[in-house]
């Protein structure tokens, strides 16, 4: 199982920027995929959570309505569109699986991270 996440950089607030989580040794179609991230001296924290195919995704509450993470099967992806981009977004961003149906911080699987950096 690997993951590996791209797409990151340095952007304005306000802007918006969409990260890719490839994945190989197992279909993604099948198992939640989190996407999380952590900032200098801060803990890492959940940002979005799509459920195995045909179920629902979750966010944190400080992306909701601004975040939107989506599946490409086709391609064994996992996308996480940002907009609205907030200097406080600053932070590596990691996707994740456990091989299950649930994401939660002790994933087992992590791909390495991608920065993204939200210029004022």
């Amino acid at each position: 199982v690997q993951l590996q996440a791209s797409g990151g950089g340095l952007v304005q607030a306000g802007r918006s920027l969409r990260l890719s989580c490839a994945a190989s040794g197992f279909t993604t179609d099948y198992y939640a995929i989190g996407w999380f991230r952590q900032a200098p001296g801060k803990e890492r924290e959940g940002v979005a959570c799509i459920k195995r195919s045909g179920g629902s995704a979750d966010y944190a509450d400080s992306v909701k309505g601004r975040f939107t993470i989506s599946r490409d099967n086709a391609k064994n992806t996992v996308a996480l569109q940002m907009n609205s981009l907030k200097p406080e977004d600053t932070a590596v961003y990691y996707c994740a699986t456990d091989i299950s149906a649930l994401c939660h911080l002790t994933m087992k699987y992590w791909g390495k991270g991608t920065q993204v950096t939200v210029s004022s």
